[in-house]
């Protein structure tokens, strides 16, 4: 009886876990593949190069708590990765170590080490966000005249009354605009989640000037690049960049500002917050699985926080000057 290829099994295990497991069964967003894909790009690189095994050569058994430690460290160290993003790389491969646990049951010993990794804890640092001067500095900042301008002032407007994610912003078609009444918008989220958010008319008003710059096909890029083409996350980025330089000229305060995408979602948050929308409804709006995430948004607010202290009246009570009693032992013993 032949015994089969550890290295081939391996292999075998690891595209199943693509094919079968995440896109057959899980139906998992792109997007996620594309995460774990790299994931194990990096690792099989990592392994090649520090232990001597090339990827068609490396069994199941290679595939132990140790070398995932040595992995996890060279990402924070040599490749400088947060450690959000490592505890993202270990998640990929929990998930391939539990596939390949059921499938392959003589390997759970091996199998068990690398699920008991632990996340790495780390302290999350206190949002950061825009006032609404700096955002409408900002949104008024591209130049109108030019065709990028345009498309930006439509795009930044779009970010800012949606808190879009930059994935969810640049995969927005044209399609997923409905203009008029009831003004609104599709967002494609994580997970295949969809969401629809209303449009305020300014945004609105934008966005019916630029589709009239663009190709009106349902399937065309809502923000393509120049050459038509779908935005890329450092690509509005850099347009955010460019605004907030513009912006700066004439409103210093914004160059001591770090603005990113993700500045302007908070921004997005804090607002509503501060404009009294409950913090259930901005879950919804941010796309949040848990209102826990959006928790953040009030520990951030130093002036809610200030209002609810405000809101509290102090207890009125009269000090008496404490006299001690005369016998103190007879004072402690009735304690």
């Amino acid at each position: 009886m032949n015994t089969p290829d550890p290295a081939a099994r391996f292999s075998t295990l690891l595209q199943q876990f693509f094919v079968d497991y995440l896109i057959g069964q899980r139906n998992v967003s792109p997007r996620t593949v594309a995460s774990y894909r790299d994931t194990f790009r990096l690792f099989l690189h990592f392994v090649e190069e520090h232990v001597g095994r090339p990827p068609h050569k490396l069994r199941l058994t290679d595939f132990d708590a140790g070398v995932i430690l040595d992995f996890l460290k060279h990402l924070e160290v040599s490749r400088h990765n947060a450690i959000r993003s490592r505890n993202a790389r270990l998640a990929a491969i929990r998930s391939f170590a539990h596939y390949a646990a059921l499938q392959e049951p003589s390997a759970l010993p091996v199998l068990q080490r690398v699920l008991a990794i632990p996340m790495k804890r780390f302290d999350r640092p206190m949002v950061g966000f825009l006032s609404r001067e700096e955002m409408q500095r900002i949104l008024a900042a591209p130049n109108a005249d030019s065709w990028c301008g345009q498309r930006d002032q439509a795009m930044l407007a779009t970010l800012y009354n949606t808190g879009a994610r930059v994935s969810e912003l640049t995969s927005m078609r044209v399609k997923d605009v409905t203009l008029g009444r009831g003004s609104c918008v599709l967002l494609h989220g994580k997970g295949r989640k969809e969401r629809t958010l209303p449009l305020w008319n300014d945004t609105a008003k934008l966005l019916r000037r630029w589709l009239r710059q663009i190709n009106p096909d349902p399937q065309q890029w809502l923000f393509p690049n120049r050459s038509g083409g779908q935005m890329t996350r450092s690509g509005v980025t850099d347009r955010l960049k460019l605004a907030v330089a513009t912006a700066s000229a004439r409103y210093p305060l914004l160059k001591t500002r770090h603005v990113s995408p993700h500045v302007v979602r908070h921004a997005t948050a804090m607002h509503m917050l501060q404009g009294g929308v409950d913090l259930s409804l901005i879950a919804l709006w941010l796309g949040h699985e848990s209102p826990a995430t959006t928790h953040m948004y009030i520990e951030a607010d130093l002036a809610m926080k200030q209002r609810a202290l405000n809101a509290i009246q102090p207890v009125q009570f009269r000090q008496r000057r404490f006299r001690p009693p005369r016998d103190l032992l007879a004072f402690l013993d009735r304690l």
